[in-house]
């Protein structure tokens, strides 16, 4: 590992990782990108900083670091990328003031090449300005449009979620609030290949989406999906020019699910625990295909794959022994291979790559 800057120090007060390589206090992760050049990026976040991984070369084995990002009093992180293949870096600060209140931002850091510097956080206030409302604020989600707009929505107090994005010319809007309710966890945006965004809220009893009509246009209430999602459990693959495939996790308890607008909700099995649904495409026998991941009830990584926009033809799913704390990743290398990282039992973050071979093969497990 590098060594660590007097600035980084001072924003750390636990090593970011022990002796064995044991990552220490993981918060979240990990998530891993493609960038412009094809080599893969993970991220784990940790007490007080974001771990970073870089292949040394796109499809390889060999991996750099980690570079430790400060994160200072960051508690929630998520990691998105646009079609820019810049990496944003969305997170949650809290700091306690000396009156006993405590003050609560959404913060953004962005990444514009692949091993390159983290900008510097940057604030995004809070969609309140009262404080005993702000604290309710909780951790953000995001998507980038086809123009390089970020867009970041929170859910807000009792079951609101609110929105703040960029216009056409990169400058932030005012944080609004999105016309729904009954929200029981963060909301879920996601941007189509023809730059509109939509946002799948969860609430207790269905799937709220919401859908733009036009590229920087209000978000217009839509269907509501019969499919109570598993918090934290939905995520948005472009499936097809203009369209998104949302998966999600039944919290009734039938397993998976796909969503797809125009089209009733397609259950997918399998056994999924209690975290996020990764998704990415990738060829399998010559045919575009949708591979899922997920830690399974049982602690380990399940994969499922099916054709693209075909599941109802059937969707398959193995187990791959792999035992994991936390919620697996997937992204395509750059040769188009499915790539799933994971932090293992022993603490220590490990991917396995797409392998040729009949169906869905996966090669070994390697430690990064």
């Amino acid at each position: 590992m590098r060594s660590t800057s007097p600035r980084e120090a001072e924003q750390r007060s636990e090593p970011v990782t022990e002796a064995s390589g044991r990552l220490a206090h993981v918060l979240g992760g990990p998530w891993l990108l493609t960038g412009h050049d094809g080599r893969l990026t993970a991220y784990v976040h940790v007490d007080g900083a974001v771990l970073r991984w870089t292949e040394s070369a796109p499809g390889g084995r060999r991996w750099a670091g980690p570079d430790v990002l400060p994160a200072k009093d960051i508690d929630r992180l998520t990691v998105v990328q646009g079609q820019n293949r810049y990496a944003y870096l969305l997170g949650r600060r809290v700091r306690q003031r000396a009156d006993g209140w405590t003050n609560v931002d959404i913060m953004y850091a962005t990444q514009y090449q692949t091993g390159r510097p983290v900008t510097q956080w940057r604030s995004l206030g809070n969609p309140f300005k009262e404080i005993d409302r702000a604290v309710e604020t909780g951790a953000p989600a995001g998507t980038v449009t086809s123009d390089g707009a970020l867009h970041v929505c929170v859910p807000t107090g009792p079951g609101s979620v609110a929105l703040r994005r960029e216009d056409k010319r990169g400058r932030w809007e005012a944080w609004t609030q999105l016309q729904v309710s009954g929200c029981t966890d963060g909301p879920a945006p996601a941007a189509t290949s023809s730059g509109l965004v939509e946002v799948l809220v969860p609430t207790r009893t269905a799937a709220l989406q919401l859908r733009q009509s036009e590229p920087g246009g209000a978000l217009v209430r839509g269907y509501d999906v019969p499919v109570p999602p598993l918090p934290g459990s939905v995520t948005a693959l472009a499936t097809a020019p203009g369209r998104l495939t949302h998966y999600l996790t039944d919290a009734r308890g039938s397993g998976a699910v796909a969503i797809r607008a125009g089209s009733w909700p397609v259950p997918l099995g399998g056994n999924p625990g209690d975290g996020r649904i990764a998704a990415v495409r990738t060829t399998v026998d010559g045919f575009d295909c949708t591979v899922l991941a997920v830690r399974g009830a049982d602690g380990t990584v399940h994969l499922g794959v099916c054709a693209t926009e075909g599941e109802q033809a059937g969707f398959w799913w193995t187990g791959t022994g792999m035992v994991c704390t936390g919620d697996p990743a997937l992204a395509a290398d750059g040769h188009g291979r499915a790539v799933v990282a994971a932090v293992g039992a022993d603490g220590r973050l490990a991917v396995a790559r797409q392998e040729d071979g009949q169906g869905l093969t996966l090669g070994d497990w390697s430690l990064v």
